[in-house]
């Protein structure tokens, strides 16, 4: 059984960092890409950043490029999302999501297995 468990949100000040985990278990980690999503009430969940397996491949929201930085510790069947420079707008819960594919993907449809999700609150 597939158990995605995300970890690190939390309330921070605009400008302020946070780095969210994804522990994962009950698949071989290092053989797919993965991904983090975020939702806000009232919207659908939208895509922030994917990973190849390796992480050698990276894809990113055109509203977070340049301040989040995906990774992956295949060694510790871990993925991260460095946050940087948030703004109350990544105000959301977010998601990690695994596919069933190596290549990293931006679409919902695309992904497997989904976390619980995580709360992020940026105060102004």
């Amino acid at each position: 059984q597939v158990q995605l468990v995300e970890s690190g949100g939390g309330l921070v000040q605009a400008g302020g960092s946070l780095r969210l985990s994804c522990a994962t278990s009950g698949r071989t980690f290092s053989s797919y890409a993965m991904g983090w999503f975020r939702q806000t009430p009232g919207k659908e969940r939208e895509f922030v950043a994917s990973i190849s397996w390796s992480g050698a491949g990276t894809a990113y929201a055109d509203s977070v490029k340049g301040r989040f930085t995906i990774s992956r510790d295949n060694a510790k069947n871990t993925l991260y999302l460095q946050m940087d420079s948030l703004k109350p707008e990544d105000t959301a819960v977010y998601y990690c999501a695994q596919r069933l594919s190596g290549s990293y993907a931006s679409q919902m449809y695309q992904y497997s297995y989904w976390g619980q999700g995580t709360q992020v609150t940026v105060s102004s």
